[in-house]
């Protein structure tokens, strides 16, 4: 018998994704955020759900625009620190030794160390409650040309993304493949 939680925000894994963007005098800045993911296929679309009270979400209203920067596993305690800190207080590129980049189809910064880039336009907002969901149609996707495979495809055990696990509140590597999407449950 399942035993019941109630209505929470505990799901086991939520990506880690680091979201870029220029205040109103240009400085860049960065932030970990887990509320998010892919929302659409064509256009290609992807949504991050911010508090107002966040520097980040203010960035956004202002530019329209942020990228998302996927750090592999060997950033995870600059990940951690960009959740963390506030760009208000402190530049977080100066903090970490990161380097931040101007993308040149949006108006917004990524972080060059990451190996795997999206650079978005803000094409809706959604008011949702305590968080606002900024819906960004992907302009261009970036990838290192060490992390890509045989297709020219983001190779997952090549990126290295770190999973978070909001249940635990503990950050996590990707594991071992299990099956082919799409094909092992043809075997039933």
């Amino acid at each position: 018998m399942k035993k019941s939680l109630g209505a929470e925000t505990i799901v086991p894994t939520t990506p880690v994704w680091v979201i870029g963007t220029y205040n109103r005098e240009g400085k860049p800045n960065v932030m970990t955020a887990a509320w998010c993911g892919v929302c659409c296929s064509k256009p290609p679309c992807v949504y991050v759900s911010l508090r107002k009270a966040t520097y980040t979400y203010s960035n956004i209203v202002e530019r329209k625009a942020f990228t998302v920067s996927i750090p592999s596993e060997n950033y995870a305690k600059e990940a951690d620190y960009f959740g963390i800190a506030s760009g208000k207080k402190v530049d977080k590129f100066s903090a970490t030794g990161l380097t931040p980049v101007k993308s040149d189809l949006v108006d917004a910064p990524y972080v060059k160390e990451f190996p795997l880039i999206l650079e978005c336009k803000v094409i809706k907002i959604v008011e949702i409650g305590l968080h606002t969901e900024f819906i960004g149609e992907i302009m261009d996707v970036k990838a290192d040309s060490s992390v890509l495979n045989e297709k020219n495809l983001p190779d997952i055990e090549k990126v290295k993304p770190i999973i978070w696990n909001m249940a635990g509140m503990t950050y996590h590597k990707v594991g071992n493949p299990i099956g082919q999407a799409f094909s092992i449950g043809k075997e039933i």
